[in-house]
């Protein structure tokens, strides 16, 4: 996807105000209302953008390189127990993937007892969040995208 100056400056401020709310942006874009701004990122950042778990806006590790940030940068996270667990035992980086299975039943040796389809989730969720790359293979894998050591990671309520 390629951007428009105009839609690069302003994924630039997503990436300095991160996380940010619809209003802070509407201010900074001089946008009518949160709906404007909405319908702005989901049609022009679609791809460089998520919301947290708070609804605040970010930028993907995608979106932060593209405007020349740095996205292996000590980052911190809010995330539920499920997630935070799988960030505690999923492959870092550098090792070999895990499929969704292996990555459940390395979670269950941490006592936890999730669904397959819980992990699964919880892995596209942080997938998409760039805290976990998906390396396809015959079976999709799994690894930490960021060193573990460049994460803090908080549980939501």
């Amino acid at each position: 996807m390629t951007l428009s100056d105009e839609a690069r400056d302003r994924l630039a401020d997503v990436v300095e105000l991160q996380p940010t709310k619809n209003s802070e942006l509407q201010d900074r874009w001089d946008m009518d209302s949160g709906s404007e701004v909405h319908q702005y990122l989901e049609s022009e950042l679609k791809d460089y953008y998520y919301r947290d778990d708070d609804s605040l806006i970010c930028a993907t590790p995608e979106g932060i390189e593209l405007v020349g940030g740095t996205p292996d940068e000590e980052r911190t996270i809010t995330v539920s127990e499920l997630q935070a667990a799988i960030v505690d035992v999923v492959a870092g980086p550098d090792e070999e993937p895990q499929s969704v299975v292996s990555v459940l039943q390395s979670v269950r040796e941490t006592g936890l007892d999730p669904e397959v389809d819980d992990v699964r989730s919880a892995l596209r969720t942080l997938e998409d969040r760039g805290v976990v790359e998906r390396v396809q293979k015959t079976v999709p894998t799994f690894r930490l995208a960021v060193e573990r050591d460049r994460l803090t990671v908080e549980l939501t309520d």
